[in-house]
């Protein structure tokens, strides 16, 4: 029964934006306000109003506080359970809104407080440093509710503003990869004081993760999507109460396996669209594994595995071999449409020094001591910045429509 109403909160990014939406948090989860959805009032009018059209509110609050009702024809109300609606359109896809009940955000704030070893009572406040309209960033509000503690909010991760949460008592932290990377940059000084330092929101290259464990940074890898109230898998590991599976499908081949999760911390429904699946079980978009010791291992997204010559390769695993050669900085690997081949396997690389970029041939050697030979690159583009979304993901649809648009000077590429 959709009973409840929905007000869409504009949060930007002044010094109020955060306590405001904590507070409008707050009652959302006890259930003394309305379900809230945080939109970012930094979008383009045009995309903000797309978005607003498909999250349906009743009600928006600007960033002042002022609430402006809705017109009739575009809003619907919100089952009663429900307590924040977050609007998510990944890198590919068109905007929708995420259903999320109070009981599944609270359950997977507690099972990740329980996980870092911050249960009732144990001291700690959590910096947040992420967007606040994001699953990853609203659910370090959520963890402070729950933990009856005041969170630190800063608009960067820099190493002055991490050490000076700190000093205030931070000890939690969830970062993505390119805040650790600079912060790592700086120096580790500034995360030294932190005693759990989630990662998320991107695949977490190895190398950054044996630099960051190297200097005595506590990082713990999270893995979910915001139809899971975030990361519910942590070091391959799930939270309590959560499940993970992997599903071989039909016409798929073998060890190609699907990602499937349930749990409490499944979300209830897309916003006007399909409600959660009725057996407890969520298909994500995602390739997965489990090693020997039981771990979860993220290959890579289903949607973007590259059918090259017949043979099926899995972004994810290409550029993970990327990100361990010294001269790479930063990859993104994506499919090029090929007249020959189907489809060609682009590197988008940032190189770890501009003035000496690898080369297409150390690369391609690279990948072959790792992969099969078909999974090698057969074009390299060097860029000073890949692309990224604001939750930390590389943006691929950005990314495949520059790298049709990229000269050849600026690519070197094989036959």
């Amino acid at each position: 029964m959709t009973t409840r109403p929905l007000h869409a909160v504009l949060v930007d990014g002044t010094e109020a934006a955060g306590p405001r939406l904590l507070k409008l948090l707050a009652a959302a989860l006890d259930g003394s306000g309305p379900a809230i959805a945080p939109v970012d009032a930094a979008l383009p009018s045009p995309a903000r109003e797309t978005l607003l059209d498909a999250l349906a509110p009743e009600a928006v609050q600007d960033p002042a506080g002022v609430t402006t009702a809705r017109s009739a024809r575009k809003k619907r109300a919100v089952a009663e359970g429900t307590a924040v609606v977050i609007g998510t359109s990944g890198s590919t896809a068109a905007p929708k809104g995420v259903e999320l009940s109070a009981a599944a955000l609270t359950w997977s704030a507690r099972a990740s407080l329980a996980r870092v070893g911050a249960g009732p009572g144990t001291a700690g406040r959590w910096l947040c440093c992420l967007p606040l309209t994001h699953i990853a960033g609203l659910q370090v509000l959520v963890r402070s509710i729950v933990g009856g503690t005041e969170p630190v909010l800063a608009d960067r991760a820099d190493a002055r503003t991490v050490a000076a949460a700190s000093a205030a008592g931070c000890v939690h932290v969830s970062l993505v990869p390119a805040q650790l990377r600079r912060l790592l940059g700086a120096g580790a000084g500034a995360l030294a004081g932190f005693s759990a330092v989630l990662l998320g929101g991107a695949a977490a290259p190895p190398g950054l993760l044996q630099a960051a464990r190297a200097a005595g940074v506590p990082v713990v890898t999270t893995y979910g999507m915001t139809e899971t109230c975030g990361g519910c898998v942590y070091d391959g590991l799930p939270l309590d109460g959560v499940r993970v599976a992997i599903r071989d499908e039909a016409g798929a081949p073998a060890g190609d396996g699907r990602i499937w999760i349930g749990g409490p911390v499944l979300f209830t429904g897309y916003r006007r669209g399909a409600p959660a699946p009725g057996d407890g079980w969520f298909r994500t978009g995602d390739l997965g594994s489990f090693d020997r010791s039981g771990r979860l291992r993220v290959r890579g997204r289903a949607d973007d595995v590259i059918n090259t010559g017949g043979h099926k390769v899995v972004p994810g695993e290409v550029a993970a071999a990327l990100q361990t050669c010294r001269k790479v900085a930063d990859v993104a690997v994506v499919g090029q449409p090929d007249p020959d081949w189907g489809e060609r396997v682009v590197a988008v690389v940032v190189p770890a020094d501009p003035a000496d970029p690898p080369t297409l041939k150390l690369l391609r050697l690279h990948v072959q001591e790792r992969l099969p030979r078909y999974a090698a690159p057969s074009r390299v583009v060097v860029v000073d910045a890949v692309p990224v979304l604001p939750s930390g993901k590389h943006d691929i649809a950005r990314i495949r429509r520059d790298v049709l648009r990229w000269e050849q000077t600026e690519a070197e590429s094989v036959s």
